[in-house]
């Protein structure tokens, strides 16, 4: 059998992996602080017929080798950690985070998550809290009777507020954020969260806008990273490719019906 019908298999086996990272993209490019997803792609293993460096007479060398390749696999999907766009909600448990760093909210299993959307709540008991009920941490449990319409929250996480009928303002938090050495070795667990492997290493803590942080920006959410143009354009050539693949298949199916015909 054609070694090349399982060449152009494994092609088209990939160009589906690339098509369904693609709209995986495309389905989140509403989705809060998401970001995109890269597929890396790597060749198989390679059948070497002959070695490059093998004598040909007693004083020559072949100058180069005979090896066929077996086609291609996925090697890894990587997360594309470029700023998103800031849009302006206006709602004042609303934060986005511009540059490196990611909030930290803890899970009901007693682990933590790591997310960069930004699109808290604040629950009966006061406290700072993610759409699923995940409470951020450093907890933060606002004061019983703050003036709402008075909670900022500054860039350096400084949470502040009018308490009662008062007019003084006062600090009842401070917010930290966590980033990581390769925060591609996260892993995505849905939510919107990350959790931390091996590969990432461990959180490092620290203040908004110090020590490599980035700044918290209130009344702001960070949108998804996803391109739409870029990502249909990568859509047109994984499905190019798919096709490409096919033909291959076919030539090869064509090639081995002419062969068979030829005893009749």
């Amino acid at each position: 059998m054609m070694r090349s019908l399982w060449t152009a298999a494994s092609g088209m086996t990939g160009q589906q992996f690339n098509i369904d990272t693609i709209s995986n993209n495309l389905s989140n490019v509403n989705t809060t602080g998401f970001k995109k997803n890269r597929p890396d792609f790597e060749d198989l293993l390679y059948q070497t017929m002959r070695v490059a460096g093998t004598p040909a007479t007693e004083v020559t060398l072949v100058p180069t080798g005979i090896q066929v390749g077996h086609g291609v696999k996925p090697a890894a999907t990587q997360k594309i950690y470029t700023q998103g766009a800031l849009q302006s909600t206006g709602n004042v448990s609303d934060m986005a985070i511009e540059g490196e760093g990611f909030f930290r909210v803890l899970l009901y299993d007693g682990t933590y998550g790591y997310t960069r959307d930004g699109a808290f709540k604040i629950d009966s008991n006061g406290q700072i809290v993610n759409n699923n009920g995940y409470k951020l941490m450093p907890e933060v449990i606002l004061p019983e009777g703050f003036q709402n319409d008075s909670l900022t929250i500054s860039k350096d996480g400084r949470i502040t507020a009018k308490v009662g009928g008062s007019d003084d303002i006062l600090e009842v938090g401070q917010l930290e954020l966590y980033r990581f050495v390769n925060p591609t070795g996260l892993q995505a667990i849905g939510e919107n969260l990350l959790k931390v492997t091996n590969a990432s290493g461990e959180a490092i803590s620290g203040r908004p806008g110090f020590e490599g942080m980035g700044k918290v920006i209130h009344k702001f959410l960070e949108m998804s990273n996803v391109s739409v143009v870029q990502e249909m354009v990568n859509m047109i050539v994984a499905q190019r490719a798919y096709e490409l693949n096919s033909k291959a298949i076919q030539t090869s199916d064509s090639m081995l019906a002419t062969a068979n015909g030829l005893k009749r």
